[in-house]
């Protein structure tokens, strides 16, 4: 069996006359991920110990700090985050849940029940 077989997939689209159309949970994370970075006053994404040192390594993972759970056509994303100093916490989050809903919906006609978000950290640093 190869890797891709494995993966966890979900069932998109299906149409008798052409075929189906399969999306992974890593697809969904990746959405998710790229969707949060770009909110202003996110300045990255948290990860676990593994995600960290292979990011050091030079091998970038899209899927890091997302955890998304699809059930019956139903996503939950739970995403872990380092804000920047100085944004409102409240605030950066909602347009973070509102951005990520949106971006899962629209790119996989999925439906978002949840965006739960862990703010990991906060970047102390000025880079402006």
């Amino acid at each position: 069996m190869s890797k891709e077989e494995n993966r966890n997939t979900h069932m998109i689209h299906a149409d008798g006359k052409i075929g189906e159309v399969q999306i992974a949970d890593e697809v969904v994370a990746i959405i998710a991920g790229l969707a949060a970075t770009e909110v202003e006053g996110v300045g990255s994404m948290a990860g676990n110990i593994t995600n960290e040192l292979v990011a050091k390594l030079g091998m970038k993972n899209l899927s890091k700090g997302v955890r998304v759970e699809v059930l019956d056509g139903s996503v939950n994303v739970d995403l872990a985050l380092n804000l920047e100093y100085g944004y409102n916490i409240p605030a950066t989050s909602a347009k973070v849940q509102e951005k990520v809903k949106t971006a899962i919906e629209n790119m996989t006609g999925l439906e978002v029940a949840d965006v739960n978000i862990r703010v990991a950290g906060v970047n102390m640093e000025k880079n402006k």
